[in-house]
């Protein structure tokens, strides 16, 4: 879904904003009310996702008036919050740990992609670091949010295989199933090292 009528090419919209950043010290967005996140049905979650995206793309707009609004889809899967993509032209949100995570999602997620968004737009933003200089200045002194790279959700509902075991040369996601069978015993083993699988337990990204 289109946010705001904004209507561009996506070329490069922004001069450097480094320096013009680094002289606002902004608040964060408004809080969402919790209880009111929390009492909403997936449809209207969704569509008050949308009104969070245009707030942040209209703060994106006080330092880059022409940054074209991104579209925003609900099909991200797996462990990942969300992601921006400039050549898909928006953002893609994963609608599992969004319910599981609303007002986080509202408070830090939203203005993370956001912020890749803006960077994008940037004068050689495509070439510049995901999580550079750049990024972590639009999210400190544009949202007023500490630029933090990774999220600590509970990923199980939203993996379709979220358990991580580790042999001597990689990594393999197991299933729930299949993860069941080892705690009962049963043991695999690597077709490429012959190592026997371990599980390794962590706090995904």
């Amino acid at each position: 879904m289109r946010i705001g009528n904004h209507r561009s090419s996506y070329l490069n919209y922004c001069l450097p904003i480094t320096a013009s950043l680094s002289l606002m010290k902004t608040s964060p967005l408004p809080p969402w009310p919790a209880t009111e996140l929390a009492a909403m049905s997936e449809t209207e979650l969704h569509r008050a996702v949308q009104v969070r995206v245009e707030q942040a793309w209209q703060r994106c707009c006080e330092v880059c008036p022409a940054l074209p609004a991104p579209n925003v889809w609900f099909n991200l899967r797996g462990a990942s919050a969300g992601q921006a993509h400039l050549g898909h032209g928006g953002l893609r949100l994963n609608p599992v740990l969004l319910s599981e995570n609303r007002t986080a999602f509202f408070d830090e997620v939203i203005p993370h992609e956001m912020a890749h968004w803006l960077v994008f737009h940037l004068d050689n933003g495509p070439r510049l670091k995901p999580h550079g200089r750049e990024w972590k200045t639009v999210m400190r002194d544009l949202f007023g949010l500490v630029p933090s790279v990774t999220h600590r959700f509970d990923i199980k509902q939203a993996q379709s295989a979220p358990y991580r075991y580790q042999c001597d040369c990689r990594f393999h996601q197991f299933t729930p199933r299949r993860h069941a069978l080892v705690v009962n015993g049963r043991h695999y083993r690597c077709r490429h090292c012959a190592k026997t699988l371990v599980y390794r337990p962590e706090v995904v990204s």
